[in-house]
């Protein structure tokens, strides 16, 4: 298969992809072509789709790579989108997200120390929306669950990996947008089925979507 042939498909499985489509993902598609051609071809093709202004973009995010529409046009999308209702991370679902996030592993009894509440229907709720993950149990008395963050949380703040966390307080000051930011992109991959009564969900740092709110 020619190259021009592989980026085809290569933008075929991003466009059908509803995650962030890995190299080994993308791998096993293309009969184990090499995990370097791959990332060059997707690289090529990130920097084709920037360089052409067109109205879509694929951003690196979560470990993979996502097609997206660009920022530049969010004011188009949100005419699209107008009659949706946008959901939100509530206060503290943020504030218990974070500290799961720089904390993690982290037991319930630990979170409820530093917040000075009950954090169960927090918890809950973030668990359902597959930003936290029950990691394991705790070797203490009682072997508590520890909770940690999930691939989901990186692509909900536009993050390749957990090391490119901000600091704590950037990372409050980052929550604190995302809680009157517009919509200023749509994974593709939420739409592309026509149904303009589907909710994209808000924009993250990448470009990204983000799935609803907890809390």
């Amino acid at each position: 298969m020619s190259e021009d042939n592989l980026k085809s498909v290569m933008e075929a499985l991003l466009f059908a992809s509803d995650k962030p489509l890995t190299i080994e993902q993308a791998r096993k598609v293309l009969d184990n072509l090499e995990a370097s051609e791959i990332r060059r071809m997707l690289d090529e093709l990130k920097n084709d789709y920037q360089q052409s202004n067109r109205g879509l973009r694929i951003v690196e995010v979560a470990g993979g790579f996502q097609m997206t529409t660009a920022p530049t046009f969010a004011t188009f999308l949100k005419k699209l989108f107008k009659a949706r209702h946008v959901e939100r991370l509530s206060r503290p679902a943020l504030e218990t997200l974070a500290i799961i996030a720089y904390k993690q592993p982290v037991t319930k009894m630990e979170i409820e120390s530093l917040r000075s509440v009950n954090v169960d229907g927090v918890i809950s709720n973030l668990l359902d929306k597959n930003l936290v993950r029950i990691a394991g149990r705790k070797k203490a008395p009682g072997r508590p669950f520890v909770f940690g963050t999930t691939r989901q949380f990186l692509e909900y703040f536009g993050l390749k990996t957990l090391e490119e966390l901000p600091k704590m307080e950037e990372f409050s000051n980052l929550a604190a947008e995302k809680e009157i930011e517009p919509i200023e992109s749509v994974n593709i991959s939420e739409v592309k089925d026509g149904d303009e009564k589907r909710s994209p969900a808000p924009f993250n740092r990448a470009g990204q979507e983000e799935e609803g709110r907890a809390g």
